[in-house]
């Protein structure tokens, strides 16, 4: 599956979001913060980056589900599998 500019863009924002919360997490120990922050900052980017696979999975989705009918049966089969290693 190739995304379009348009598919990728909110994937891109998602994953650039992650990086700025992942290079504040590393500040943060590196300052010696309460491991409390740390880890609910830690949290955050785990998430963002789980909601980034979320959404390629979305997207591929609707794009091998509707786009290729040929092979749509083992399409959807390899992204539930992708979609389980998220969860």
């Amino acid at each position: 599956m190739h995304l379009t500019s348009d598919q990728s863009a909110p994937v891109l924002n998602r994953l650039k979001r992650a990086r700025g919360q992942f290079d504040a997490v590393i500040r943060m120990v590196e300052e010696g913060r309460d491991c409390r922050e740390v880890v609910t900052q830690l949290s955050a980017c785990s998430k963002a980056v789980d909601r980034a696979g979320f959404a390629l999975i979305s997207t591929a989705l609707r794009t091998c589900a509707v786009e290729d009918e040929e092979h749509r049966e083992e399409n959807i089969a390899a992204l539930e599998k992708l979609f389980l290693t998220l969860s």
